[in-house]
């Protein structure tokens, strides 16, 4: 357990507010850090790997032809992403990620290290670009802070 997710946890508690979660590139990891966490349960009610994009669109409703036209690592499909778990769980927030981890798997307009991050809520979503270095351990753990911090900071706008 660190600070930041110590935080979370107490921010979500005395807010009432609960979360879900559509992890590709984290695989998982925002999912470990919350639920490391006693009393989780309380607030956190899903958490999905979905690294295929069949699993996008099947477990979140995320439509084949926005995987398409912009690529599943983009800002529309995490976001879509995060819509689709927040609508599937019934959450206040909703966080998803997708980027590419590494170390293939990249290209000249997406390169290793790019991520997107997603944040839903009823009010609406936003969208995030960030570009982390490093290994594809790096790049997954950076992710997770990353989301986490996203977080935090959507949760005391409430």
């Amino acid at each position: 357990m660190n600070a930041l997710d110590e935080k979370i946890a107490r921010l979500l508690r005395d807010s009432g507010l609960t979360l879900s979660l559509a992890e590709s590139c984290s695989g998982g990891l925002i999912a470990k850090r919350i639920t490391d966490i006693p009393g989780s349960s309380g607030y956190f009610l899903l958490g999905a790997v979905t690294y295929s994009n069949d699993a996008k669109e099947r477990v979140l409703g995320v439509p084949a032809k926005l995987i398409e036209q912009y690529g599943a690592v983009s800002g529309e499909v995490a976001l879509a992403m995060a819509e689709g778990v927040r609508k599937v769980s019934g959450s206040d927030i909703a966080l998803a990620t997708t980027g590419i981890a590494g170390p293939e798997g990249g290209s000249p307009e997406k390169p290793v290290g790019t991520v997107y991050l997603a944040i839903a809520t009823p009010e609406g979503g936003n969208t995030f670009l960030q570009h982390f270095a490093g290994d594809r351990s790096a790049v997954r753990e950076a992710t997770a802070e990353a989301a986490l911090r996203l977080l935090k900071k959507r949760i005391l706008k409430s």
